[in-house]
């Protein structure tokens, strides 16, 4: 389990900026199967149908109001594709990862790699 798990989203002091190279790869290290594409926290992620698809959404719904951190999301009939990115620092922060982390650790729950 990440150790991002265990953190929370927590609001952007002021004035801060967006994570340099060395601090995304290390983070990265935390999210497999996540990239950084167009500076962006990127996943996509496939199913059997539509319904898995949604429900994938639903779950990450949940977990992305209960972090008040949200993504970009595309929803096709068997796949989500997920974006991450920080606004207030117009790049990625540690929130973009910590949430990766719990949508990937939701997924283990489910047996999905």
């Amino acid at each position: 389990m990440s150790t991002l798990f265990s953190k929370r989203c927590a609001p952007m002091a002021p004035g801060a900026s967006a994570l340099k190279a060395p601090q995304i790869e290390t983070l990265m290290a935390e999210v497999p199967g996540w990239s950084v594409v167009g500076g962006e926290l990127t996943r996509t992620f496939k199913f059997k149908d539509y319904h898995e698809s949604v429900a994938f959404v639903n779950a990450t719904v949940w977990i992305s109001n209960a972090q008040d951190h949200h993504p970009e999301i595309e929803l096709g009939y068997n796949k989500v594709k997920m974006r991450y990115s920080t606004h207030d620092v117009k790049g990625l922060s540690e929130n973009d990862f910590i949430c990766a982390a719990h949508i990937s650790e939701l997924l283990k729950e489910q047996g999905t790699p």
